[in-house]
């Protein structure tokens, strides 16, 4: 007995030392790991390496709704030495730069349509692209009419600041010619005339824009991604549509907008019991221009695409154990894979082969 209470306090005794030991050189010790955490992650370039191919990194899966796991819709698209940007939630240019995905490389920017969760991390985007490549032209917006509205409202919100960047770190790091963004609006075909237009073509690389029924929100798209035999459609937000059933034809990779109207209304019911009712009418409201899980599940089987990614996911889902509620029946509706979107996951389609390979970057 003696020889075990002596034992533990001989234990006590070194855990104190230890703690104290801690608490003197925690400072040295905190700057030499903070140094090495440093020097493996900055600048870090997981784009470097790819093999040629269309390769998505889900940016931001999240909506308007509150999630501490999912910034707002935003999606990367790389073909072979090309790097786009789908939408810009907010928190995409943050998570872009956690996945190690350089923002200096970004080419464009393709918005499908103006709601305010699909465009209010366009500030950022556009500052830490032109300084981190010191671009010289501003960064390219591509969206249906109305685009070159937006755009010329972030460039005018955002001029002050340019003005600040460029005086404080000098037109070699911050070009005035660089700041901001130009728009490059685009208009589908009259309805009855035709819901696709082919709006991008470089390098093997093709972009169409899709018409998509997001009404009253108009004009809406989702995209379509071409390149050396892989294919990759981006629905946008989407009530169900044929049109983006006909633009899906064949995809290896179909990423797709979902909305559990199961889930929704206990959202919708704990908000009306405590008189919250202006926001309970909003998520009534939302579910006729959205898709459930089945309906998008419907659309890919329809589409005969290979696989499902779900995205812009509504209401939140706090972990991977509610999955199975937000899918439904969506399994019973299409046979081949399907994915719960997740901030940072990366999906890799090589040319010349039909696989897809699935990583988490964060």
């Amino acid at each position: 007995m003696w020889k075990r209470t002596k034992w533990i306090a001989v234990c006590i005794a070194f855990l104190v030392l230890a703690g104290a030991a801690i608490k003197v050189f925690q400072s040295d010790l905190g700057l030499r790991t903070y140094k090495e955490a440093v020097d493996r992650r900055a600048g870090k370039d997981r784009s470097v390496g790819l093999p040629d191919g269309l390769h998505v990194a889900l940016c931001g899966t999240g909506s308007p709704l509150p999630d501490p796991s999912r910034a707002g819709p935003c999606n990367v698209v790389i073909a072979g030495s090309h790097m786009f940007l789908i939408d810009a939630g907010e928190g995409s240019a943050r998570n872009i730069a956690l996945m190690g995905l350089p923002l200096a490389r970004l080419e464009g920017v393709f918005l499908t349509h103006f709601h305010s969760d699909h465009i209010d991390g366009m500030g950022p985007v556009m500052l830490m692209r032109w300084t981190g490549a010191s671009s010289q032209l501003p960064l390219p917006v591509r969206g249906p009419t109305g685009v070159e509205r937006v755009i010329a409202g972030f460039n005018q919100a955002y001029a002050i600041d340019y003005g600040y960047r460029t005086g404080h770190h000098g037109p070699s790091i911050a070009p005035p010619t660089g700041a901001g963004a130009i728009a490059f609006p685009f208009a589908l075909p009259p309805a009855g005339k035709g819901d696709a237009l082919v709006i991008y073509e470089k390098d093997g690389l093709k972009v169409t824009a899709i018409r998509v029924d997001h009404g009253p929100v108009s004009p809406a798209v989702g995209y379509r991604f071409d390149y050396k035999g892989r294919s990759v459609v981006i629905s946008g937000d989407t009530s169900q549509s044929p049109s983006l059933v006909a633009a899906a034809k064949g995809a290896d990779l179909l990423v797709h907008e979902a909305l559990q109207p199961k889930l929704l209304k206990y959202l919708t019911a704990a908000l009306d019991a405590k008189g919250l009712k202006n926001t309970a009418q909003i998520t009534r409201d939302i579910v006729n221009y959205h898709t459930t899980p089945e309906q998008a599940a419907d659309t890919a089987r329809e589409a005969g695409a290979r696989n499902l990614v779900l995205s812009h996911i509504v209401p939140v889902v706090p972990s991977s154990f509610f999955y199975p509620a937000f899918l439904g029946d969506a399994h019973a509706h299409f046979k081949g894979p399907i994915t719960v979107g997740e901030d940072g996951m990366l999906f890799m389609l090589p040319t010349g082969s039909s696989v897809i390979e699935k990583r988490k970057l964060f």
